[in-house]
């Protein structure tokens, strides 16, 4: 069995664990391990931040390679998950903190994703990675509702 079909076997436990492979998978520049994460289904989709929305495992694979052909790997370490899940779905946003090199040494850019996880007969997989455009600054939560008077 290929490696990483025997990976793809052996993933799967939860949708935490998807995750931590997915984003082990963009810090090594491993496109088997990332694909791995994947559900075989013609409707998964990725959008990067403010890219455009790409359909397919194809696609989704093409759109990866060409990140890690230009960047190499990703420095991304996920943080602050919220998660939602059901019997057979979960939702995770997550904020990605990012190391960008520039000419000026490494700098923090940070991202708000949205990864969708289905219970599928290989497992837990990932249907959708959706990121916003980045910001520089640490993106700040609202949890409370503000006081307005009238």
């Amino acid at each position: 069995m290929p490696k990483a079909r025997q990976q793809a076997a052996t993933l799967g436990g939860t949708p935490d664990e998807v995750e931590a492979t997915f984003y082990e998978a963009l810090q090594s520049a491993d496109i088997e391990k990332l694909m791995s994460c994947w559900a075989d289904d013609e409707d998964i989709l990725c959008i990067h931040p403010g890219g455009p929305r790409v359909v397919e495992a194809l696609a989704i694979r093409a759109a990866f390679d060409a990140i890690f052909g230009h960047e190499g790997s990703i420095q991304v370490q996920a943080e602050s998950i919220r998660r939602i899940a059901s019997m057979a779905s979960a939702v995770h946003n997550v904020l990605e903190r990012i190391e960008v090199m520039t000419s000026e040494g490494p700098v923090h850019a940070f991202v708000l994703a949205t990864n969708v996880y289905h219970q599928t007969p290989r497992g837990w997989r990932l249907v959708v990675h959706h990121a916003s455009p980045g910001t520089q600054d640490e993106v700040q939560e609202i949890n409370q509702v503000p006081q307005v008077l009238h």
